[in-house]
């Protein structure tokens, strides 16, 4: 718990840093420090987020040949199914974990920004407004007039993510591509505006790096097929 808290009062320290670097520029804003620190964290959490979207990306390639193993092996020999499937894994550099920890690595990051918005100590509270929005540690159902417009785009950005790297023939990702979303857009009303506006932010630089991979993968795929 020590340790938590610690990071706690490390992510206060932070976005009050950031919002004096906003004031020394002369735009002094809490909103525009929160999209700074979503950025600084993205830049962190960067290589890892390349490494889970290449995976993820590679996975979607390679699922023809994952059902026609399961097809082979499921009912006849499921040990030998696995022993395939991590054969075709080690082929093309694919590591269906990947998909997991970016987000249990970003979770101690979302809870630890949650807990530091929530009454949160602003050096100018006059500053602690962001465009619509009216006090961004006030919960965004409450903070955000404009007909929920963060918790909106929160929903769209996630749903805009998720459908870069989703199987259209695969009934259980088809289902979370729409109900995440939904859960993601729910959760925003519940919580500050401030956290609310980083996952967008997030989910919109994730969004961009997304196109960018995927249009790299492909370039080299057709290089390797041509």
């Amino acid at each position: 718990m020590a340790i938590f808290n610690a990071i706690v009062d490390g992510m206060t320290w932070l976005l009050n840093w950031l919002y004096l670097l906003t004031e020394s520029v002369g735009f002094p804003n809490y909103g525009i420090a929160i999209i700074l620190l979503t950025i600084l964290i993205k830049i962190v959490l960067y290589p890892l987020s390349q490494k889970q979207m290449k995976s993820m990306l590679a996975m979607q390639q390679i699922q023809p040949k994952i059902k026609e193993i399961q097809a082979k092996y499921k009912e006849k020999d499921p040990k030998k199914m696995q022993e395939k499937m991590m054969e075709l894994y080690r082929e093309n550099n694919v590591n269906p974990a990947m998909g997991c920890l970016p987000l249990l690595i970003q979770m101690p990051i979302f809870i630890a920004l949650y807990r530091s918005l929530f009454n949160f100590d602003f050096i100018n509270p006059a500053h602690a407004t962001f465009l619509w929005v009216r006090d961004l540690s006030g919960m965004a159902s409450l903070a955000d007039p404009a007909s929920y417009i963060l918790p909106i785009l929160a929903g769209v950005t996630t749903y805009a993510q998720s459908k870069m790297t989703t199987l259209s023939n695969d009934p259980t990702q088809r289902m979370m591509l729409y109900t995440m979303p939904v859960f993601i857009g729910w959760i925003s009303t519940k919580v500050s505006a401030g956290l609310a506006l980083y996952w967008v932010v997030f989910n919109i630089a994730g969004i961009i790096q997304q196109y960018f991979i995927n249009k790299q993968t492909l370039a080299v795929k057709g290089e390797a097929g041509s």
